[in-house]
């Protein structure tokens, strides 16, 4: 069994990484979603801090909830654990620590990622701009992944990476699913006017997720339709339910998985049993509430299994590694 404290590192950098490609996709998903609101309806930039839970730690740290501080709180604060920044300085000080367990290139490319976000930080951030940075730290992030699953002995270090990566996944998806719920439509609007759907088309795109959904589903997008795939589709890397299946199938090759097994089954249940039609944003608001809460209980149980041999308190969104 490898040392706790080296399997808390690798789970925390992993789930950093994750956090920041994350973000980045939640943001591109509200700007999409800005674009393409129907006639009449509203939608706000302090929803994005809401969405990640860091609404709080936001007001604590600026005056005025605009676009410009919200961009900033989300993309380059290192006084917000949970931004751009900040997870990819945190996952390269932890891969910095690990470099005898990962791969030599595994390093020199987390660094490289942080040398260029932080290059790229250094100036102007228009539109444009902050859309090339976002997707370069997404398309770095997916090269790393792919380098570390095929470079990588698949050991116990990599479950740990694989927890990590998919409990955080699991978490951030059900954001980016959310979004649409902080939309406030007029009241005249009919439940699935087709304009509708031009607001899942950033959830889509922002997940990588258009033409696989186009090719299983519809070309229709209609919010049932959508939600189902994203909650259910057992094929598609980003849905909740190919991340819990993942978390399920890690968690077996660990030792002393019981406890978070069951804690994991609850969302599964939770996702399986969802009532998607008909279903209203405060609702669906809820039913994602309540699997994030579940992600925060497996988390837990998973820190007090692995990496402490005592009860630990819940960890907020933006918590940092020990």
């Amino acid at each position: 069994m490898m040392l706790a404290r080296a399997a808390e590192n690798i789970y925390w950098m992993s789930r950093y990484l994750e956090r920041a490609e994350s973000t980045a996709r939640l943001v591109n998903a509200a700007s999409q979603v800005l674009l393409d609101l129907p006639r009449g309806a509203s939608f706000g930039w302090d929803v994005l801090i809401k969405v990640v839970g860091l609404d709080k730690e936001f007001h604590e740290a600026y005056a005025e909830a605009n676009e410009d501080n919200i961009l900033r709180f989300l993309i380059s604060d290192l006084g917000n654990a949970g931004s751009i920044y900040s997870c990819i300085a945190r996952a390269r000080e932890n891969s910095r620590i690990l470099r005898e367990v990962l791969p030599a290139r595994a390093w020199e490319r987390i660094n490289s990622l942080y040398l260029f976000v932080r290059n790229e930080l250094g100036g102007s951030l228009g539109a444009t701009q902050r859309y090339k940075l976002l997707d370069e730290v997404i398309a770095r992030r997916q090269a790393l992944i792919g380098l570390l699953s095929d470079c990588m002995s698949h050991d116990l270090a990599y479950q740990f990476l694989t927890l990590g990566c998919y409990t955080e996944r699991t978490d951030m998806t059900t954001r980016i699913v959310d979004i649409n719920a902080a939309v406030l439509m007029p009241r005249h609007q009919v439940p699935e006017d087709p304009s509708l759907g031009l607001l899942w088309t950033g959830v889509l795109t922002s997940l990588h997720a258009s033409q696989m959904y186009r090719r299983h589903v519809s070309v229709h997008l209609r919010s049932a339709e959508v939600l189902g795939f994203l909650l259910r589709d057992p094929h598609f890397p980003r849905t909740v339910a190919y991340s819990l299946n993942k978390l399920e199938s890690t968690l077996v090759q660990l030792p002393h998985h019981a406890a978070p097994l069951k804690v994991l089954r609850t969302a599964q249940r939770r996702v399986d049993t969802m009532r998607l039609d008909n279903l209203s944003p405060a609702l669906r608001h809820e039913y994602l509430d309540a699997i994030q809460t579940d992600l925060v209980r497996l988390h837990d149980s998973v820190t007090r299994e692995y990496f402490r041999c005592r009860e630990v308190a819940p960890a907020p969104r933006h918590a940092v590694a020990a």
